[in-house]
């Protein structure tokens, strides 16, 4: 009788195998294609604990164990003001993943809240500032964000529509005032295969913990 394997231990497998086509070779794609990886990096992996972010450090960590070039890892998790329900979800599903995490704690859904005007600009900016702070003062010189394929085209779409230009997420880009680069390593991954991934295999998530999800546009 087979010895049985660990749940990060079968997640790891079925990305590796069953789910190649659709997760693997893509995120390898883009890391190759657009070289978001040098050797020595250190890489701040932004986790919100959603399905997205979840599945990306995970790609992120199979690839520094099975890839040719040595760099290291950060697996960061902002946490901006989370009920203790949250919070213990997140962590919990990283203990199953295997995925070691980094938290740090914010008062961002506080001040975010108390505006009338733009709590979501607000709270988008704020996260970012920390997390490039936080991604500093950890030595990392690089950021991983887990927008997919969708994410991208999404984006493109918005910035037709509304702001008459076309723009999207570019693969790599360089923050002049932190020194620091953001990589999106998921770019070239649908959002339908994450899904089927997620629902075959129950890759524990931590649903929208934003106290506005749902009541803004």
């Amino acid at each position: 009788m087979g010895k049985l394997l660990e749940p990060s231990q079968n997640i790891e497998r079925s990305i590796m195998k069953k789910y190649r086509k659709e997760l693997w070779n893509p995120f390898i794609k883009a890391v190759k294609n657009y070289e978001l990886v040098q050797e020595n990096d250190k890489i701040a992996v932004c986790i919100s604990g959603g399905k997205d972010s979840m599945l990306m450090a995970k790609l992120m960590q199979l690839l520094q164990r099975y890839g040719d070039v040595p760099f290291e890892l950060t697996f960061l998790v902002m946490d901006p003001g989370y009920n203790e329900k949250n919070r213990k979800k997140i962590e919990e599903n990283a203990k199953i993943l295997n995925v070691p995490i980094t938290v740090f704690e914010t008062n961002i859904f506080d001040v975010a809240n108390s505006v009338d005007k733009s709590p979501c600009y607000l709270c988008a900016r704020m996260r970012r500032g920390y997390l490039y702070s936080r991604a500093k003062e950890l030595g990392c010189n690089k950021i991983a964000y887990a927008h997919h394929k969708d994410d991208i085209i999404e984006t493109a779409m918005m910035s037709l529509l509304y702001e008459g230009r076309f723009y999207a997420f570019p693969p790599v880009t360089h923050l002049d005032r932190t020194d620091l680069t953001v990589i999106r390593p998921l770019m070239l991954v649908s959002e339908a295969d994450v899904k089927g991934f997620r629902n075959k295999y129950q890759l524990p998530v931590c649903k929208n913990p934003c106290p506005m999800d749902g009541h803004t546009n």
